[in-house]
Parts: C-alpha cells; structure tokens; sequence
C-alpha cells in the first residue's frame, strides 16, 4: 500500500491505473468499522467496470471542531492506521497536511453551507458549523481524489444524509453508498472516540443502543406508535443509566424533519455524552419489513430483474404477472371467453392460486393443484392476459391475495399497478421500461429458448405496442407511472447492471442499519 502525502503524490498514483477508484475519507483512529467500509469498496466493482483501487483518507478535519472541542487530543496513529488500511484492501492512504488541503490558508477557503433544514437538527443543533466543515473538506478531497463511488458509514447518519444532498446538488459524478454500522458484542457502536472511555464508562456507555433497541422492538407492527413517548422512554433510560443527554429525536431518515407517525421507516437517533466521550447512535423504527414496488410495461425485463434483486436483498419474490397469466391460462383451459367478465368470475371462486420455491431454485406456479409454471409462458397465454387483467373482477381478486402477501412486508412485487394500486406504501417504487424496439428484441429471445416460434420482428414490436396501449387504457387500474415513482430505463444494460441500480435506489430509502444484506 502506497502512503501518499501530498496532492502532487496524489494525483500521479490516480493516473498510474485506469481502474474504477472508490474512496473511504476518515479522521484517522482507525478501527474494525473503518476496515468494513474498505473491505466492502475492493468487493463491490462499479457498473460495466473491473474491480477497484481502494483509497482511504485520513485527515483531522479542523473546520469541524467546535471551540472546547477535542481536536487537539483527538487520537492520531498514522502508522498504525496505515496497517488497519493495508490489511482491509487499501491500495492507497492519503494523509495530507492542512497546507495541502488548503493551500491559501483557512481564511481564504471558499466553504459550503448544506440547507438548514438538514442541519438544524439533531448533532446540527448541538455542533453549530460542524457539518459547514464536513461538507467543505469533503467536497475537496472529492475534487482531489475523483473517485467513482464513496462509501460512508450509517453509524454518521446526518453527515452521510447532508453528503448525499452535497453530490447531488453539485452534480458530482461520484455515486454515494452508505454500509451499516459496525458494532461491539454488546451491541457499542464503534467509534474512535470510545477509546477515551475508561472500563466503568465502557460498561455505562451500552446503555445507549439497548435502550435504542427497546424502542425499535415497541415500534415494531405498530403503525400507531406513538414516537414522542418512544423518543421520552429512551432519554429517560439513558438518564438513569447516568449519561448526559444530548437530544433523542424521531425524525423522519432523508428530510430530517420531525415525523408525525410510523407509516415509513423513521430514524430514532440519539446523543449522549459518557464521560469525555460523546456517544452518538440511532435505530430505525418500522412497523412491517420494506416492500419494493417494480411497475412497467411488457417485455421491460421485470420478472428477471426483479427475481435476482430480491435474491440479493433477501426480499421475498412476488410475481404478480404469473398470477395473472396463471388465471389466464385457466381461462382458456376451461373455454371461457377472456373479454366476457361475467363468465370469469365464477373461476375465481375458490381460486387456489399458490407460488412457491421450485426445487431448482426458480418459481413454482400451482393454481387448483395443478403445475403451470411453463405453460403460462405460452405466447397463447400471452396475447390474452391484457384482456383477462383488466376485469375489475379479477384485478379485486388478485389485489387482495398480493395485500395479504404484503401485510408483513419483506418482499418485492412486480406487474403493471403494483406500486399505483397494490402497495402504494412501498419504500420504493420503480418504474422499469425500455424502448418497444429493445422489448422486441427479448421477446423474439425469450420464444426462441422457450422452443416457440418467433414471429417476424415488426409484429413482436406491434403486439407489444398494443399490449401497451391495452394495459394503459383500461378502466381498471392502467398502467401508469406513480408519482413517487423513479424511472428506470433498461435499454443496453444487463441484468447486473439493472440490479446494481436497483440496490443503489433500495439502499437511498432502505439504509442497511434497518435491512441488512444477506451473509453469502
């Protein structure tokens, strides 16, 4: 691992390589949460792009400390923190002097000021400044390092919200990723000033995430909760406990503004000083698991996207279009009409309609006891289920299956009114489509693995283009694009690249401090 000192230093070693750069920024002091967040920038390789050169950062920030605050005893080890980096991954550290950073002088810096509403709050009331500092520094050291990802910890909640808010604002083309907080057995944060806690003060300081804890497991299932008693039963734990607190604030995880109920997952953060140290943490109340909303047309790669993503996330896989093609396919198994509502409805009593883990690992399809999980992908089964899905009979029918599917939450849905009419409370809402051009082009793909045969590709692109027009004019539920939904458009991307966006969204709105990612 190189060591580099100086912008001159810097700037040649980022020219030596053209491999995609991710970066760690820290204070030095390093510890076990600092090596995750290196160890998950060498794992995770930017979209279309091999894997990366890792550089941390380690320089203590002087706009960020307030006066009597502890800048000139906070820990610093640069040989020791070059170790930690070194055996995380690193390739390089970047320990620059304040002269390097700020060449003209503190005075002459030209700062960044993030909106008050992100600072008013929380550390922003207690630390006046603080995050002036950060934003300042950070966005140097951007500009220094131009990195293609940066990845931060969720144990700073508020920086990271206020760094996000600084990219985007800026339009840096640097995408920001936030990993969970790293914690002790006993569930302490790990934070480099826990080093100035004595022994009897470590074992007070615990009192802090239990307490956070005890809320979380009030709050959950309970949409009604009241979250001013929640946030009163924490400050007065910690008060018992014997530390000083701060501030314990619900408020809600992206504006940072006080919530008014537990619809939405909401951040639980708390501030209290033990000893020399002040102790910062948080926890994220919700009353059900995260729910993903995947909406869009035909053809646009959903049910592929959708299933691998889930995978990822440890979500649970909900197809809605098999539903609808499994009650198309036994429509016409019983020689009913598709576009006559009347003589469908009877077939949805006592519809026995069952999706499940195959043995292989893909999706069974049972409906009335019987394996369809081939023969809804019939281009028969195709051309009909637009006329069959737009009864209002079989739209009610199905709508209530998925909402009791959804009631615990912990899952991804995807079809044409999912985030519109099925679950429009889901975390997150995509719209995913490509171009009738691109649908074509994996339809005619699909048939020709399926062993059907492949119509000529202008009558795939006008078919889909009426299943476009059908599916959006219906009387019941058409398909359109939520308000609050993000668009997502898939021409030329693979099924990687799809997915790495998606988990970028889900992580935006769903940190991985409230659902974390599956252990591989």
């Amino acid at each position: 691992m190189q060591l580099l000192q100086t912008r001159a230093e810097l700037l040649r070693w980022r020219q030596a390589e053209p491999a995609p750069l991710h970066f760690v920024p820290t204070m030095g002091a390093l510890h076990a949460g600092h090596a995750a967040l290196v160890h998950r920038a060498t794992q995770t390789a930017s979209t279309g792009a091999g894997l990366p050169r890792v550089l941390v950062s380690v320089f203590v920030n002087p706009l960020q400390f307030g006066p009597g605050e502890d800048f000139n005893r906070y820990p610093r080890n640069l040989e020791s923190d070059a170790a930690l980096a070194a055996s995380a991954g690193a390739a390089a550290l970047f320990a620059p002097e304040p002269a390097e950073l700020f060449p003209g002088g503190e005075a002459e810096l030209t700062r960044l000021v993030p909106p008050d509403s992100l600072q008013r709050g929380l550390c922003g009331r207690q630390r006046p400044g603080h995050f002036n500092g950060v934003a300042t520094v950070v966005a140097r050291l951007l500009g220094l390092v131009r990195p293609q990802r940066l990845l931060l910890g969720e144990k700073d909640w508020q920086q990271l919200v206020i760094l996000r808010r600084l990219v985007a604002d800026l339009g840096l083309p640097v995408q920001v990723w936030g990993c969970g907080t790293v914690r002790e057995a006993d569930g302490l944060a790990l934070s480099s000033r826990n080093r100035y806690l004595s022994p009897e003060q470590r074992a007070q300081a615990v009192a802090l995430p239990r307490a956070l804890a005890r809320a979380r497991e009030q709050a959950w299932g309970r949409p009604s909760a009241n979250l001013e008693a929640l946030s009163a039963e924490v400050a007065a734990e910690l008060g018992q406990a014997g530390l000083v607190v701060d501030y314990v604030e619900a408020v809600d995880p992206h504006s940072l503004q006080p919530c008014p109920g537990l619809g939405r997952p909401v951040l639980l953060a708390a501030a209290a000083h033990c000893g020399p140290s002040r102790l910062i943490d948080h926890v994220f109340l919700m009353s059900r698991q995260p729910i993903v909303a995947i909406d869009g047309p035909a053809g646009a790669g959903k049910s592929t996207v959708t299933r691998a993503f889930a995978e990822r996330l440890g979500l649970v896989y909900l197809d809605t279009g098999a539903m609808y093609r499994a009650v198309t396919w036994l429509v016409r198994q019983r020689g009913v009409d598709p576009g006559d509502a009347t003589a469908v409805a009877p077939l949805l009593e006592n519809l026995d309609l069952r999706l499940s883990t195959a043995a292989a690992g893909g999706q069974q399809v049972r409906i009335n006891g019987q394996d369809v999980t081939e023969a809804i992908r019939s281009p028969e089964v195709t051309a009909q289920v637009s006329a069959v899905a737009a009864h209002g009979c079989v739209r009610e029918a199905l709508t209530r299956q998925q909402r009791v599917m959804g009631e615990r939450g912990g899952l991804v849905a995807e079809g044409r009114d999912i985030g519109t009419a099925v679950f429009p409370d889901a975390e997150l809402k995509v719209f995913l489509t490509a171009t009738v051009a691109e649908r074509a082009r994996r339809r005619a793909k699909d048939l020709e693995q399926r062993g059907f045969p492949v119509p000529e590709h202008a009558e795939l692109e006008a078919q889909i283009a009426s299943r476009d027009h059908q599916d959006a004019s219906r009387t019941v539920a058409p398909l359109t694009q939520a308000a609050d939904a993000v668009e997502l458009i898939t021409d030329g991307l693979g099924i990687v690249a799809v997915v790495e966006q998606l988990v970028q969204l889900f992580r935006e709105r769903v940190p991985e401090d409230a659902w974390p990612e599956p252990q591989a």
